[in-house]
């Protein structure tokens, strides 16, 4: 993560400038064409990427970008959509899965390519829920076009009250502990870990943090947050334990799978999962590494650890959030599920 707060508003996200428009594109995943038309976001500041993968792509039918702003991925994937992808690429990590995804939704809609995701980036959570190798490379993907697998997945859909902003797209929300632990994850990679490795050190740490240290700590005293199912605004359930108006840990996905092998959302499923801490109790603290792999006992509703499913919740919260890695604004935020996409593996 950058040690900088985003705003989508500042960006344009539809590339021909009339609110609303979209561009024709191939429907997402109906139809395998012999010949397909790809288009491949390569993000050149991506941790992996040294462009010597980029031999592959000099056929007459795919089309290569390589964004050096954000402003610069509507306007690359309005060119792919006027050409008419069938296929699109994306090679970088989770930050950029976010990026094209959240610029895309002005030239898409609703009527996405097929997609397929490299994992070039620091992170690279998608890629292990989708269960791509770790050394999946460009020309795999463009082979795997014609005979790899189909799975559909939903991302979240992120909209930030009253900024006047287009959703942002991604796929894991959180807060509180968990905007620490990314922050520890980027000192992390400036020591060299990424990826599962990452998220074992920056655990580790935090889980030390809430053992050993004192309700002043950071780690600790959880940050100011009001949580209500939509649209019933029902409270999301909360314990008796702490200041009833913060939590400790928010975690927000549609992914089945987590990096590490970690079940923070309980058995895998799909669908929109909340997983709460309200206080880090030193008995749940204890326990973290056995519940982080499976273990459900009776009393964890009751010590304020919870797992939960949604249609759709809203979080009004007095820090920054974190979507995929990157920080946005504190305010209050209403999270649910985008639009279907298809994402093609081996």
């Amino acid at each position: 993560m950058d040690r900088t707060i985003y705003r989508f508003d500042q960006l344009q996200m539809n590339a021909f400038g009339g609110e609303g428009e979209r561009m024709p594109a191939r429907a997402a995943g109906r139809a395998r064409v012999v010949r397909p038309r790809i288009g491949v976001i390569y993000n050149p500041r991506s941790h992996r990427n040294r462009g010597q993968d980029l031999d592959c792509t000099q056929g007459a039918d795919i089309t290569v970008a390589q964004p050096k702003q954000r402003e610069d991925i509507a306007t690359a994937l309005a060119e792919f959509a006027e050409r008419g992808i069938d296929y699109l690429i994306i090679n970088g990590g989770d930050g950029t899965v976010r990026d094209v995804l959240t610029m895309g939704q002005g030239v898409f809609g609703a009527n996405w390519p097929a997609l397929a995701i490299l994992p070039k980036g620091k992170t690279n959570a998608l890629n292990v829920d989708l269960g791509a190798p770790a050394g999946w490379n460009l020309a795999d993907a463009i082979a795997a076009y014609g005979d790899g697998k189909r799975i559909v997945r939903r991302p979240l859909e992120v909209v930030r009250e009253g900024a006047g902003e287009p959703p942002m797209i991604g796929f894991i929300f959180g807060a509180g502990g968990f905007t620490l632990g990314v922050e520890t994850g980027q000192d992390a990679h400036k020591l060299g870990f990424f990826n599962s490795l990452a998220v074992g050190v920056s655990g580790a740490w935090g889980l030390a943090q809430a053992l050993f240290g004192s309700d002043e700590n950071k780690w600790r005293r959880g940050t100011g947050m009001v949580l209500e199912y939509l649209p019933s605004r029902e409270p999301v359930p909360r314990s008796r334990h702490g200041n009833q108006q913060r939590r400790a840990f928010l975690l927000s996905s549609t992914l089945r799978k987590m990096p590490g092998g970690i079940q923070l959302f309980g058995p895998e499923r799909d669908g929109l999962k909340l997983c709460l801490l309200d206080k880090p109790l030193r008995r749940i603290i204890v326990s973290a590494p056995a519940i982080l792999f499976g273990w459900r006992p009776a009393w964890l509703g009751e010590a304020g650890f919870h797992q939960l499913d949604a249609e759709a919740f809203s979080v009004d919260i007095d820090e920054a959030v974190i979507l995929d890695g990157e920080a946005f604004p504190p305010g209050r935020y209403i999270i649910g599920q985008g639009p279907e996409l298809t994402f093609v593996t081996p």
